[in-house]
């Protein structure tokens, strides 16, 4: 068979939160070309299929539920060639609430700690138990998920930023550590993108008391901010991470891509 431009044939992909949003469209788009998509969420079976991707349920906080995963993928498949780290959560929250009319939306330890435990301790875990598997191969990619807010900041967001900012600096530290063992980390930030399915009321309610508007009136004119002038399309974070992680991208590593339409800085 003719391999693909991408050479992603066979290739044993790890996307967390890989059952719904940004990473249901990066699994669907490694299975696509030609990839052995690894889907790893909490909200999926251990041994189920998704769109064509092996299902594992995991825990990405809790580091014995992440060594077991990468556990069962290698005695599924034998290796795990890439790993796309996903899994994330945003809480929208003040730093303060000046109006004191929302208490329930102002930072917090609970908030923090969600946030932090997710994007930041499930990344180092997942990241760690592949890579013990990807030098005992000789090789691997890790793509970090990371976010414009991470480079920008973001009002009302700034734990979550905070959270993209450290995967960035993981990612280049890792990059340093890890490429002379043929290991390349990078990471990929979007910016705003279409909607995902996963934006609750609740969400939306906490975003637009944290920027002081009501939720009806959250903008959505990007020709106001982005200079392409609409949002990013799902397929296209999908698209980067397939490059990313194919040996097209194989010089590339300890940096953080800007997927944002122009609106970020690089």
């Amino acid at each position: 068979m003719k391999q693909s431009w991408l050479g992603l044939e066979d290739r044993v992909v790890i996307v967390t939160g890989g059952a719904s949003g940004i990473g249901k469209h990066v699994a669907d788009t490694l299975t696509a070309a030609g990839a052995r998509s690894v889907v790893v969420d909490m909200n999926v079976t251990t041994g189920d299929t998704l769109n064509g991707a092996y299902c594992v349920q995991c825990n990405v906080t809790d580091a014995a539920s992440v060594q077991a995963m990468a556990n069962a993928v290698v005695e599924k498949f034998g290796r795990i060639d890439g790993l796309v780290n996903n899994a994330g959560i945003n809480l929208p929250r003040l730093l303060v609430d000046v109006a004191g009319e929302k208490p329930e939306y102002e930072l917090n330890d609970d908030s923090f700690n969600k946030m932090f435990s997710v994007n930041v301790k499930g990344v180092f875990l997942c990241a760690q138990a592949c890579a013990k598997q990807m030098l005992k191969q000789g090789g691997g990619v890790i793509v970090n998920m990371s976010s414009e807010s991470g480079k920008e900041g973001s009002q009302g967001q700034s734990a979550y930023s905070a959270t993209k900012g450290a995967v960035d600096s993981f990612t280049r530290s890792w990059a340093k550590e890890l490429g002379k063992y043929n290991i390349r980390v990078l990471a990929c930030a979007p910016g705003i993108m279409e909607a995902t399915g996963l934006r609750s009321p609740a969400y939306n309610d906490a975003l637009a008391y944290t920027r002081g508007c009501k939720p009806e009136e959250l903008s959505t004119d990007y020709s106001k901010v982005i200079p392409m002038g609409r949002d990013g399309k799902l397929d296209e974070v999908g698209d980067l991470v397939a490059y990313l992680i194919s040996d097209r991208a194989s010089y590339i590593a300890g940096t953080t891509i800007n997927i944002s339409g122009g609106k970020s800085r690089g």
